[in-house]
C-alpha cells in the first residue's frame, strides 16, 4: 500500500491519540461521520481544503498525515525485521508504527545498526586474533621466555651436582630470559591495552592514521585552499607519522587540482559519478575516487567507503562505513572488485555487491587498479587499487556475493573459500 493510501490511517490514530470521537471530529470539518469513516479506512481519497481542515481540527501538520515516515527510517526497520526473523516482527505495519510512533521506530532503527556495528567488529576482532601477525609474534616471545626459563630452572632445582660454573650460566640464563619475558609482555600488554585518556586501540601504524583521519571525517581543511599547508601534530608512532605525511602529500597533490568547492559542486550536478568527474578534471580515475572519499558529508555528500591496497592485495588504506571494513590482519574476501582490479589493470570496474546480512549490507564499488609512482625501465611498476564504496539500498536486483574474510564468512559453497568458517553456516 503506497504512502498516499495511508493518510487515513494517520488521521485515525492522530484522532484516537487526541480522544476524539469520530462523530465530534466531522461536526468540526463539517462532514458526516459516516464519510470520516470511509476516509479513515483509506476508502475515500482526501487533499485540498478538507485534508488542512481536518488537521487544523487535530493541530498537526498536514505533511504528517499525508507523508509519513520517511522512506530511509522505513527501509532501515524492515532491515531490522529481516535480521530477525525470529522475533515475528509485523512488516507489513511497518509504516503505520513508524507513522504512529517516530521516536520509537528511529530508535529501533538506531539500536539495530549499532546492533550490526557491534557483531561486524566483533567478527573482526575474532579474525584478527587468529591470524595477526604481530599478535602472534608477541605471544610467542612469550610463550618462548617463559619456557626456557622453566628449563633452566627445573635443572637447577633437580640436580644438585651441578658446579659452581654452571649454575652461574644458568642463573645469568634465567635472568636474560626473564628480561625478555618482561619486554615481550610489556609489548604485548602495550599492543592490547587501550590508553584511557585517548578511548581507543592504538594497535599498528596504520591503524594509528586511520584512526586520526576518521577523527577529521577523512576531510582536513588545513590541505585546501591555495595558501601553504599547516604541518598536523605528529602522531605517536614514527612509523604512523610516516604514513599520515605521505597521505598528506597526496591529498594535498589531490585537493590542487580538484578544488573543494568546484569538485563538491561537479560531484553533486554528476551525483558523484567518479567517471565523469575524472573526465571533468582531466584526473586519473583513482584520484577522482579518493576525492571523493574526502568531502564532507555535512556539505550535502553521501558516507563514503574507501580502500586501497598494493600489488600483493594488502590494505595500505581504508575508510570504513556502517557495514563495510576489509580486515587488516587476515586475507580478505577476494570476490571484492579491489582485488578483481589487480587481474585487470587500467580496467574501471563498477559492481554491486552484497554481503551475507539479511536485508542489508548492498554497496556499489568502482575499482581500478593502476602503476603508482614514476616509471622506470629498471624496475617493474608498483601496482596499486583504489576502491569507493557507497551504501545502496537493497533493491533485490543482480549483485555479487562478497564476504569480509573466510574464517567469518558464512556462506557455502564459495569457490573461494581457503579455509573453513567460524560461524554456523546458515546462508
Amino acid at each position: 500500500m503506497v504512502q498516499r493510501q495511508l493518510t487515513g490511517s494517520r488521521i485515525r490514530e492522530r484522532r484516537n491519540d487526541l480522544g476524539m470521537r469520530q462523530s465530534d471530529l466531522a461536526v468540526m470539518v463539517g462532514i458526516s461521520a459516516s464519510y470520516l469513516n470511509l476516509i479513515e479506512h483509506n476508502r475515500r481519497r482526501i487533499g485540498g481544503k478538507l485534508l488542512n481542515d481536518l488537521a487544523r481540527a487535530m493541530k498537526v501538520d498536514p505533511s504528517l498525515l499525508t507523508e509519513g515516515a520517511e522512506t530511509a527510517l522505513l527501509d532501515q526497520m524492515r532491515a531490522a525485521a529481516a535480521q530477525d526473523r525470529a522475533a515475528g516482527a509485523e512488516v507489513s505495519r511497518t509504516e503505520d508504527f513508524a507513522g504512529r510512533f517516530p521516536g520509537w521506530a528511529g530508535l529501533v532503527a538506531r539500536q539495530s545498526r549499532r546492533i550490526t556495528d557491534l557483531e561486524t567488529r566483533v567478527k573482526a576482532l575474532t579474525d584478527r586474533l587468529a591470524h595477526d601477525p604481530q599478535l602472534a609474534s608477541s605471544l610467542h616471545n612469550v610463550i618462548s621466555a617463559a619456557t626456557s626459563i622453566r628449563s633452566a630452572s627445573s635443572i637447577l632445582v633437580g640436580d644438585d651436582d651441578i658446579d659452581a660454573d654452571w649454575q652461574r650460566r644458568f642463573h645469568r640464563n634465567i635472568y636474560e630470559d626473564s628480561q625478555k619475558l618482561a619486554d615481550a609482555s610489556r609489548a604485548l600488554v602495550s599492543y592490547l591495552d587501550t590508553p584511557s585518556e585517548e578511548g581507543s586501540v592504538s594497535l599498528s601504524p596504520q591503524e594509528e592514521v586511520e584512526a586520526y583521519l576518521e577523527a577529521q571525517g577523512f576531510h582536513l581543511p588545513y590541505l585546501e585552499g591555495d595558501s601553504a599547508p599547516q604541518r598536523a601534530a605528529a602522531l605517536r608512532s614514527k612509523a604512523a607519522s610516516a604514513m599520515l605525511t605521505s597521505f598528506r602529500d597526496r591529498y594535498r597533490e589531490d585537493a590542487l587540482k580538484m578544488p573543494l568547492a568546484a569538485y563538491s559542486a561537479a560531484a553533486i550536478e554528476m551525483d558523484h559519478d567518479p567517471a565523469q568527474l575524472a573526465a571533468r578534471f582531466d584526473v586519473p580515475l583513482g584520484a577522482a575516487m579518493r576525492r571523493l572519499a574526502t568531502l564532507p558529508t555535512e556539505m550535502g555528500h553521501p558516507a563514503f567507503g574507501l580502500a586501497i591496497c598494493d600489488g600483493a592485495g594488502a590494505i595500505t588504506l581504508q575508510r570504513q562505513i556502517t557495514g563495510f571494513g576489509l580486515p587488516r590482519s587476515a586475507a580478505a574476501c577476494p570476490l571484492w572488485p579491489l582485488f578483481r582490479a589487480l587481474t585487470q589493470p587500467m580496467h574501471p570496474i563498477r559492481r554491486d555487491v552484497q554481503l551475507p546480512v539479511d536485508g542489508g549490507g548492498r554497496f556499489r564499488c568502482w575499482a581500478i587498479a593502476a602503476p603508482s609512482g614514476p616509471a622506470s625501465f629498471e624496475v617493474p611498476p608498483m601496482m596499486e587499487a583504489v576502491m569507493l564504496v557507497r551504501a545502496v539500498p537493497n533493491s533485490g536486483g543482480p549483485a555479487d556475493a562478497v564476504g569480509t574474510s573466510c574464517r567469518i564468512c558464512p556462506r557455502s559453497g564459495c569457490r573461494m573459500r581457503r579455509e573453513p568458517s567460524i560461524l554456523n553456516e546458515t546462508a
